[in-house]
């Protein structure tokens, strides 16, 4: 049995059917809120000639097609490793996130354009029908309700990709409070405000989309642990009786989960059997504590002086 296998009997796996049928469940509700909104939102913007909730039930609409994405990148992330992902495929997770990104740019720019091109001829903007306000009001409420569900799902579970998710309907919910003071302003005589509370909506849904996508494409080339987890990661090989000390510790990041690799230090005189044993033990004490998916070791020998075995002692 190798180390990912007890593992799996040990930590964080065992409890990975939960976690994937607890995001499901939690991405069938936002599918479910996103297509209620959609509908209700496009039809009541263009009944009301509201370009601001048309525009918010657009970001609903993208919000149904990232939940769909999600639901993929959930399924296939929680496969076993294979002959071809050796390391499991957690990192559909950081796909996922970057698609969601690029989603959320592509629709910002298209609501920043028509918002612009609305505002070019201000004449034709209609004064809208007070519906449009009830139902971007409605939708801020359920798009905010929505958002604080996902993310506590997300916080138990420990999913970047749901995070991400929740974060997307949080800017709805933001868009939906930006349209309804527009239509507001548009009901009592400034119209221009209805395609401008668009364009706001427009801005905040594309800084969005960069930021998610920025953080998955850096997470996909590799990007390092957090400085915490590094010390953390280096505070439990230490603890591991035998090592006395390490270098060369390096991490990059697969999903939520770390692939790490270190040089441990161990005394020379000891047999490659025990300098082995060390380095199996190192590796699972960091399995079992951090979100360390595996920790490849290479072992150094070196003299066990008083002062190395006093400096790891402490």
């Amino acid at each position: 049995m190798n180390d990912l296998q007890y593992l799996a009997g040990q930590t964080g796996e065992e409890s990975s059917p939960e976690r994937k049928a607890a995001m499901q469940r939690c991405t069938w509700i936002s599918v479910a809120v996103n297509i209620g909104l959609t509908m209700t939102q496009v039809i009541a913007g263009i009944w009301s000639g509201s370009q601001g909730l048309i525009a918010d039930g657009i970001h609903s609409l993208s919000d149904l097609v990232a939940d769909f994405v999600v639901l993929l990148a959930a399924h296939h992330s929680h496969k076993a490793a294979d002959d071809d992902h050796h390391y499991g495929h957690q990192r559909y997770e950081n796909a996922a996130s970057l698609v969601l990104g690029g989603l959320l740019v592509m629709v910002g720019l298209g609501m920043i354009w028509a918002a612009v091109h609305k505002l070019q001829t201000p004449a034709d903007i209609p004064t809208v029908r007070s519906i449009a306000l009830w139902v971007a009001l409605g939708a801020l409420v359920a798009k905010e309700v929505l958002f604080r569900y996902m993310l506590a799902v997300a916080h138990k579970v420990g999913s970047s990709m749901l995070v991400a998710n929740a974060w997307h309907a949080r800017s709805d919910a933001a868009s939906s409070f930006v349209v309804a003071i527009g239509i507001g302003g548009n009901l009592i005589g400034f119209p221009l405000l209805d395609p401008v509370a668009a364009l706001i909506v427009g801005f905040m849904v594309a800084r969005m989309g960069w930021s998610f996508g920025w953080t998955a494409l850096n997470d996909l080339t590799d990007r390092a642990a957090t400085e915490e987890q590094i010390a953390g990661i280096a505070q439990d090989i230490l603890a591991t009786p035998g090592v006395l000390g390490i270098h060369a510790l390096k991490t990059r990041k697969t999903g939520d989960m770390i692939l790490a690799d270190v040089h441990l230090e161990i005394d020379g005189s000891l047999t490659v059997t025990q300098g082995h044993g060390i380095a199996r033990a190192a590796r699972i004490n960091v399995m079992t504590r951090q979100p360390v998916l595996y920790l490849m070791t290479h072992v150094d020998p070196v003299v066990a002086t008083p002062e190395k075995e006093n400096d790891h002692n402490a």
